[in-house]
């Protein structure tokens, strides 16, 4: 332990995320120790203070230090923030086992759902973590590009864990001018909205492809919305939490963002591209894509009609032409605005 309440933090992952979030530990006086599996990252981190790849023209702190070894990098830290996309967070959990000898408080920041284990990322993390090397799990979320972030733009994200002491001192690891948190009790509303806004924004980059503009964008996000508070509210979650920054504020920047990889992935779908050419181009990781097929499995566990999802999943996996599964969401049968939300109030206060 550092004086004056700073301490030593590894962010685990040097990608776009992890980086921006080093950057407002090290604004916080925190001494930051950033991790990477790639040496000459590594290097450019200690040497340029730059990560050009992810984040371009940005001069990073120098509290900020890389480091290639994990163990090195979690020699006498008990805070660390685990910022690797979901299809890596075993692996990487598996080398954090082999090295690590006290309990950490791990703080993820990434948005996804394992595909057939449907886990969401808090739930894989106690999964592969003995519990006399975990103290805490913390998830924070909301409405936050990287890019903005390590510019100092005005940004307010969520952060949520089953013990609120744990989170309020992750919400005052991260909060200063720049970046503001709250917190919320509701780990999985916040871990749903987090992760399902990727399939909203896939099928808004879609839309906009299409050259269908603003109007069916709208009415995608609102409908979307309500697919994300049905299956949230039927996994537990508390329906409010999908009005709030997890939900909506997050739902909103990435549909509509040029930062946005969902939009911009959807985007080319639109235009005619397959889904092996979008992958190959993006150069990062599209969550979206993985949590599509996760939600379309939860869907089908929990009865719950996910109609976007489906349409997404059909034409991510089963080669439908994108203006097609549109053209078919717009021609449903009718119903009222209202039903979907007054199905989850009323399953709600059941269960209670």
């Amino acid at each position: 332990m550092q004086e004056d309440n700073k301490i030593a933090v590894t962010v685990i992952g040097a990608g776009s995320w992890g980086t921006a979030l080093a950057m407002v530990l090290a604004d916080n006086g925190h001494e930051v120790r950033l991790w990477s599996h790639n040496e000459d990252q590594v290097r450019e981190l200690n040497q340029s203070h730059t990560n050009q790849k992810y984040l371009p023209d940005i001069i990073l702190p120098e509290l900020i230090a890389g480091y290639a070894s994990l163990h090195d990098a979690l020699i006498g830290v008990e805070n660390i923030i685990l910022a690797v996309p979901t299809k890596a967070i075993r692996e990487v959990l598996g080398s954090i086992r082999e090295v690590q000898k006290a309990p950490l408080v791990i703080t993820h920041v990434s948005k996804g759902i394992e595909p057939n284990t449907l886990l969401r990322i808090t739930e894989i993390i106690k999964e592969e973590m003995p519990k006399e090397l975990l103290k805490d799990v913390v998830v924070l979320s909301g409405p936050s590009h990287a890019e903005e972030v390590s510019r100092r733009h005005p940004t307010t994200v969520t952060v949520s864990s089953e013990n609120m002491e744990a989170a309020v001192r992750i919400q005052d690891l991260f909060i200063n001018q720049n970046f503001r948190v709250y917190t919320n009790s509701d780990v999985i509303g916040v871990e749903i909205g987090g992760a399902l806004k990727n399939i909203i924004a896939l099928a808004a980059g879609i839309t906009d492809g299409l050259g269908y503009g603003d109007n069916a964008k709208a009415a995608l996000m609102t409908r979307g919305l309500a697919e994300i508070a049905r299956l949230g509210t039927k996994m537990g979650a508390n329906p409010l939490t999908f009005s709030g920054l997890a939900g909506i504020g997050d739902l909103i920047v990435t549909c509509t963002s040029v930062h946005s990889r969902n939009w911009k992935a959807g985007n080319m779908l639109g235009k005619g591209k397959t889904l092996d050419e979008v992958l190959n181009s993006m150069g990062m990781v599209v969550e979206g894509v993985r949590t599509t097929k996760a939600a379309y499995q939860l869907a089908q566990k929990y009865n719950v009609q996910m109609p976007i999802t489906s349409a997404l999943y059909n034409v991510l996996f089963n080669g439908k032409n994108a203006k097609d599964a549109v053209d078919v969401l717009m021609s449903r049968g009718r119903t009222h605005e209202m039903e979907d939300l007054v199905n989850v109030l009323e399953e709600k206060s059941l269960e209670e």
